[in-house]
């Protein structure tokens, strides 16, 4: 055992622990050598001795996302496992040998007597507890981060996805669109329009376009009923007219493009009453390519008008302008706004949104980008909670010099047993791998430093979080004077 005693004299964490000691270690502890491959430990079993790591290598791995992911390699000299004072009793990773190992182990039966008998190791070993403590949990809260980043960074890809898809297909479309518009514009100048018929087309084109503009009063929407009709009527109008396009499926766009403007066969019969038989086909072709460019372009600018939002949401969400003070911020935009972020969660479990807010709730004294990580985790924690096609309730109101913000949800609910648990650090409902544990402890933290309050009601089909937020003094003091 002299080679035992002299690797664990040469150990940092035993610098100034007394020969006794290491040797009353040595003589209560046991040598097991594990081949590689083999596991030290594994989920869930109970960690009944402490290890000390002579030779070999070991990998400590903590299932994420269904996935075993390494967290640390623990080389010669590592102590691991039961320590004295430490509340750990089972194994939350698994521990699988990457080199042939040789382990001193050490029953925690044995800690009572350590304790008594040999102050100086104890002390070792609890300051060997304590960076482990904080290594782990730097190492959580950075996982968490990252968790929660990579959920808003799925979101926005979704949300984003879709009206930048329709810029390009819009875009592509235009183009295409645009190069068939000198042919058309030449076949139209072959005609020769007179400027009264001109004038009279471009009253009717310009009062249709009009209607589409934004603030402008638009026309009420066609049901589905009624769109198929109006394009049906637009089809018989065009082959009674011999203005039909060559193909069927070309005759069908045109009525589809008339049909979104509202293009009616009585405006077409105005049309047909200013220009000549023989320049009808023409002049239609033109009237659909311009109402064509104006809808491609109309496209284009509400799905960059959605990213624009999204891109407000975001810098609302982080609160990129702000400065590193509290400020008055208003509750229901920050919710508001990581229900943006969340909005892909939300389609996907179909979850209905309910808001009940007072109309003159004051803002409360905050850092809010801090609060949205409050509104992050609790909502989120929510829709992963609720069966599809669940009910999220948002709701704020005053109360004195408070302003009380409630989270309700109808999923399964919190144990009894364990609600008093949910704010402990690592502590998780949800199946291994699927979460850290720091979500609510975070939240918890957030809340204390705001000088706030939460509290939880929870059975089932029922989760409330509460939260209440004392008022800046100014705001108390405009309530009174009313």
């Amino acid at each position: 055992m002299s080679d035992v005693f002299a690797q664990l004299r040469g150990l940092a964490a035993f610098h100034g622990v007394s020969d006794d000691a290491l040797h009353w270690l040595i003589s209560n502890a046991e040598l097991r050598d594990f081949a590689a491959g083999d596991y030290t430990f594994k989920v869930g079993e109970a960690i009944d001795f402490m290890s000390i790591v002579l030779a070999g290598k070991i990998s400590l791995r903590f299932e994420q996302g269904g996935q075993m992911r390494e967290y640390a390699v623990s080389e010669s000299g590592t102590i691991t496992g039961a320590l004295p004072f430490s509340r750990l009793q089972t194994a939350s990773g698994t521990g699988v040998v990457l080199e042939e190992a040789r382990l001193l182990q050490l029953h925690k039966k044995y800690f009572v007597e350590l304790t008594c008998a040999h102050y100086d190791l104890t002390q070792s070993l609890v300051s060997v507890m304590l960076d482990r403590t904080r290594e782990f949990t730097a190492h959580a809260q950075q996982n968490e981060k990252l968790i929660s980043l990579g959920k808003l960074s799925a979101g926005l890809a979704h949300e984003l996805n879709n009206p930048a898809a329709a810029i390009v297909r819009s875009a592509s479309q235009l183009k295409k669109h645009l190069g068939e518009v000198p042919e058309s514009f030449k076949r139209v100048m072959l005609s020769k329009i007179e400027p009264a018929e001109v004038d009279a087309i471009d009253e009717l084109l310009f009062t249709k376009l009009g209607q589409s503009e934004p603030g402008k009063a638009r026309p009420k929407p066609l049901s589905l009923m009624e769109r198929t009709m109006l394009q049906d009527d637009l089809r018989d109008w065009l082959l009674a007219h011999d203005a039909a396009c060559d193909e069927d499926n070309a005759t069908d766009e045109r009525t589809e493009i008339f049909a979104h403007f509202a293009i009616t066969p009585a405006d077409l019969d105005f049309v047909a009453t200013k220009i000549s038989v023989k320049s009808l086909p023409t002049v239609l072709e033109w009237f659909e390519s311009v109402l064509n460019t104006e809808q491609y372009v109309a496209e284009i600018q509400e799905a960059s008008g959605r990213i624009k939002k999204l891109v407000e949401s975001v810098k609302g969400y982080t609160h990129l302008d702000s400065a590193a003070v509290r400020e008055p911020t208003d509750v229901l935009s920050g919710l508001r706004s990581t229900l943006t972020m969340l909005g892909y969660k939300l389609k996907q479990k179909k979850i209905r949104v309910e808001e009940h807010f007072q109309a003159d709730l004051p803002q409360v004294m905050a850092f809010g980008g801090e609060l949205n990580q409050v509104w992050t985790n609790l909502i989120d924690n929510a829709l992963d909670a609720m069966p599809e096609g669940g009910t999220l309730q948002l709701t704020g109101k005053r109360e004195g010099d408070t302003a009380v913000v409630c989270i309700i949800d109808n999923g399964d609910g919190v144990p009894a047993e364990m609600l008093s648990k949910i704010f402990d650090p690592f502590f998780t409902t949800k199946p291994p791998g699927q979460g850290t544990g720091l979500g609510l402890d975070i939240v918890k933290k957030i809340i204390a430093r705001h000088g706030a309050e939460i509290r939880v009601r929870s059975e089932s089909g029922y989760t409330a979080f509460e939260l209440r937020f004392p008022l800046p003094a100014a705001a108390t003091a405009a309530e009174n004077n009313r």
